[in-house]
């Protein structure tokens, strides 16, 4: 779903819950006006490995069909549960879709994943802070740690 933005205000896109963070301060930032909504997907659990099933616990309350559309995510890391929601979201049929994301990390990497704008890339390593959690955890954190 390639193509430039046609001028009409895009969909930003949030994925609860670590985006926050990074969000709202893309948000803030970006000097184009924007509409904002939010999807929730888990697919960690308690864990520090995906489980692999993918949850979808909130929609976007915005249609989406022939919407230009920025998904932003807060880490992109075995690809599985961002391709879900591709999926998911192209079947909403909008006029295009763009990935964002603050951190690609691509130690784990299972499926491509077509990241259109990204932060930073990192090896490895288990992140929290800054919305990133482990359990629900370290969220709060103002910075971006890894957990030995």
């Amino acid at each position: 779903m390639a193509g430039a933005y046609r001028g009409k205000e895009p969909v930003l896109l949030g994925i609860l819950n670590g985006v926050v963070f990074f969000f709202a301060e893309l948000v803030m930032a970006m000097q184009i006006p924007s509409r904002i909504d939010f999807i929730r997907a888990a697919s960690y659990g308690s864990g520090m490995a995906s489980k692999g099933t993918i949850r979808f616990t909130k929609d976007s309350e915005i249609p989406l069909w022939g919407e230009d559309v920025i998904l932003i995510e807060d880490i992109v890391d075995t690809g599985r549960t961002l391709n879900t929601i591709i999926e998911k979201i192209q079947a909403k049929e909008p006029a295009s879709l763009r990935i964002c994301t603050l951190i690609d990390k691509v130690e784990r990497r299972e499926m491509e994943v077509p990241i259109d704008y990204r932060g930073f890339k990192v090896n490895e390593g288990f992140l929290v802070g800054y919305g990133l959690d482990h359990d629900e955890r370290f969220r709060c954190l103002p910075d971006i740690y890894v957990i030995r």
